[in-house]
């Protein structure tokens, strides 16, 4: 977990003087850079030349309320993958779920308990910058992955998933939703129990036919779902065909491909360094090649060929 450190951004919405003062102080003092907007319209406007690492939102304020600055700001200010932690004197259940649902991440009642305060901020900064560093490693090795709350509507794509989209057709800017069919088989009770199946369906349109499998239903109400050119099949499907391997060895050979280790392979794939290495020894066996970089360097013929 992350400690608070000055290249830490916080942004604190609240009209009140006091509590703008003590918060401001406070994260001071934990060696963060503070900011401060006193209304929902001046926070929009410090938003767009700086995003913060994290906002804690005052809920009741005259004007746009904190419901409506948090729903705004991760929808239309490019603030979708900050956390926002909102604070009010009120504790009715009612507020508690306009918070969560306008995308707050938590929520904490006045006066705030500044102990609490932080180590809520700890925990969801770790989770805000796991989250980025996720997204960017998919962005980065070219997975067509698409991001989507229960109803099909698209919180973020990859830019690989988001080209093979436009190919078929199919809208993929924030907001926009996944064609019926698909939230119905996948994003349905029915489709999420066969997540663990790696339920797929196929979408065909324009002479395009994609595959959607659903990857993970997580708590927060994020679906991630993988897409597949299915005229090519999966990177791993490509590897394993061209190479003669299991699936398993596929995925290991794709993660060396984009530069990672053993260890990192490991904790991705959700298994021992050791068994890593077993599969490696395998690969190097049915490549033919003596070592990481010429096992790379013959998958990369594949995976970027026309």
């Amino acid at each position: 977990m992350p400690d608070l450190n000055v290249a830490t951004h916080i942004l604190v919405v609240d009209d009140s003087p006091e509590t703008l003062t003590m918060l401001t102080d406070a994260l001071s003092m934990e060696g963060m850079n503070v900011e401060v907007a006193t209304s929902g319209r001046q926070a929009f406007g410090l938003v767009e030349n700086n995003i913060p690492d994290l906002v804690l939102m005052d809920a009741m304020m005259p004007g746009i309320d904190g419901f409506e600055t948090c729903r705004v700001l991760k929808s239309e200010k490019g603030c979708e993958d900050v956390p926002v932690i909102f604070m009010t004197g009120f504790q009715e259940s009612e507020h508690v779920v306009r918070a969560l649902a306008s995308g707050g991440v938590d929520f904490v009642a006045k006066p705030v308990i500044l102990d609490q305060l932080f180590a809520r901020i700890r925990v969801h900064l770790a989770n805000a910058r796991r989250a980025r560093s996720a997204r960017k490693a998919l962005d980065s090795t070219g997975r067509r992955i698409v991001a989507c709350d229960p109803a099909g509507v698209i919180l973020w794509v990859t830019p690989q998933a988001g080209e093979l989209m436009r190919r078929a057709g199919l809208r993929c800017d924030e907001a926009a939703r996944l064609p019926w069919e698909i939230t119905d088989a996948l994003l349905s009770a029915d489709g999420l129990e066969t997540a663990e199946s790696r339920g797929v369906i196929r979408f065909s349109r324009g002479g395009v036919d994609i595959d959607f499998r659903l990857l993970d239903a997580a708590e927060n109400g994020e679906r991630l779902i993988r897409l597949v050119d299915a005229s090519r099949g999966s990177d791993e499907e490509q590897l394993a065909q061209a190479f003669g391997l299991t699936l398993r060895e596929a995925e290991v050979l794709l993660w060396i491909t984009h530069g990672k280790s053993n260890k990192e392979i490991a904790e991705i794939l959700q298994m021992s360094p050791r068994t890593v290495n077993k599969h490696l020894e395998q690969i190097f066996v049915k490549l033919a090649v003596e070592n990481r970089t010429a096992a790379a360097t013959m998958s990369v013929r594949i995976l970027w060929r026309d």
